[in-house]
């Protein structure tokens, strides 16, 4: 990339550590000139005096470095063989003497095996206050899956309208780095036009640096906004966010994630003119969640916004700073509350970027946040009240916190609900977390069981 591909942004600051040698690293110890540094983008007079920032830099690079030369290899090799071995032995414990085939309705993620569960809690029907969110969490952990599978869960154990799967391009890494799925509630005069984003796979480590990389844009109107979840969801080169993207002849015809999907709603609500829209994401998927909710605000798409029931993310890193929050919430938030931050104990990825100030990155909208004991905090979180990085402190009371939820797990099935019952391969990696705190906590299941045990206190709107 050059310079150029940013010209849409009024400031930026992006890292670059494909460019990061023992040379540019000491140049970040020592100089606050950044902008003359190869490893960071950003105009040339940009120079930071506060050590303190700089080392955050330095030590990110750092941190990318290692996933991407060292443990990115390892876990593509280890990983991919795990989940290959483990959709293996499915096959064969369900009497399918058949080779494992990743494009098939049967194979299952790491987080699809880590949790087989699918369906939708009978319990909760439509007029429960616990239904959206019950919805778009399912469609949430669905979305780590394949295409096949997720037309059959949809259309088969839902029983409800699969419209269409995206994998998205990413212009500024030349790659699919986004994939989302739309369905409906019903074929024919649906009530409920879904959006769901998938968040970062477990085994995909340039998705790790992604979550982890603090670099952002600042977008006239709209605020700073986090880089990795910009490009993702589909911002243009040299252009950054036009209304229309246009094909240009003679490239190739991509799809390109906010565009592509935001039209495809726009056709089944004119279809459905009782249909109200709800969009999703876990992890990742739900930053690019509420970036594509505040888009469709920044293009002033009234009538999709108009009939915009919620937006739900689960475990949602942070995306932009307080100018972007205010934004959003002037927009998401008015004349009600749809934008719900949903967060669950120890999950470390709304901590992320650890770059949190109101001048960067931090949290904004209603947070519901559920303890290990499964118990709701409704707290409203205002635009430029970043929480701070975890502390010393709650790294040492996290193993004592993986060593509960080892326990609980045992007996959570029988005490609460039958749903929430954990599998032998949930058992050991929680077993796996009280060596290594935090491996579990941002999977997807607990999410699940959040929902599912929260009785009457999840709200629709507010």
């Amino acid at each position: 990339m050059s310079k150029l591909d940013y010209c849409f942004s009024n400031d930026y600051m992006v890292l670059r550590p494909d460019r990061a040698g023992a040379y540019e690293l000491l140049h970040l110890l020592f100089s606050p000139k950044v902008g003359r540094n190869k490893a960071v983008d950003c105009f040339t007079s940009t120079e930071l005096h506060s050590f303190r920032r700089r080392l955050s830099i330095f030590l990110n690079l750092l941190l990318q470095l290692f996933l991407l030369s060292l443990v990115g290899p390892l876990v593509a090799v280890l990983g991919g063989a795990l989940e290959f071995a483990l959709n293996l032995a499915s096959n064969v414990l369900h009497g399918r003497m058949e080779y494992p085939d990743r494009k098939s309705a049967s194979y299952r993620s790491i987080t699809g095996l880590i949790d087989p569960r699918v369906d939708l809690e009978r319990s909760i029907t439509p007029a429960d206050s616990r239904y959206h969110a019950a919805l778009c969490v399912m469609a949430s952990k669905v979305a780590y899956e394949n295409e096949a599978f997720i037309r059959d869960v949809v259309t088969r154990r839902w029983q409800m309208e699969f419209v269409q799967f995206f994998n998205c391009w990413n212009e500024f890494e030349n790659a699919y780095t986004a994939q989302a799925f739309v369905f409906c509630d019903k074929a024919a005069d649906a009530e409920l036009v879904v959006v769901a984003f998938r968040g970062t796979p477990a085994l995909d480590v340039a998705r790790w640096c992604a979550d982890v990389d603090p670099s952002w844009y600042k977008i006239p109107r709209l605020g700073r906004a986090h880089a990795a979840y910009t490009h993702a969801l589909g911002a243009q080169r040299n252009i950054g966010w036009p209304k229309w993207v246009e094909h240009v002849k003679g490239k190739p015809q991509r799809v390109h994630a906010y565009y592509a999907i935001r039209d495809a709603v726009k056709r089944l609500l004119e279809a459905n003119g009782r249909a109200r829209v709800l969009v999703a994401g876990h992890g990742s998927g739900g930053a690019l969640a509420v970036l594509f909710a505040t888009v469709l605000a920044y293009h002033k798409e009234k009538a999709a916004l108009d009939r915009l029931a919620g937006v739900y993310t689960f475990g949602q890193p942070r995306v932009g700073d307080a100018m972007l929050a205010m934004f959003a919430e002037r927009n998401l938030d008015r004349p009600r509350k749809r934008h719900f931050r949903i967060t669950y104990g120890d999950d470390p990825l709304p901590r992320l970027p650890h770059e949190s100030s109101a001048a960067h990155f931090l949290h904004f909208g209603i947070r519901l946040h559920f303890d290990s004991l499964y118990n709701l905090t409704v707290v409203k979180e205002l635009p430029g009240d970043g929480s701070s990085s975890s502390s010393a402190a709650e790294f040492a009371t996290s193993r004592i916190n993986a060593a509960w939820e080892l326990a609980r797990s045992a007996y959570l099935g029988y005490w609460r609900s039958a749903y929430c019952r954990e599998g032998w391969l949930l058992m050991a990696a929680r077993a796996a977390a009280v060596a290594l705190p935090g491996l579990p906590f941002h999977r997807v299941q607990d999410y699940v069981n959040a929902v599912t045990l929260a009785g009457s206190n999840i709200p629709k709107d507010m």
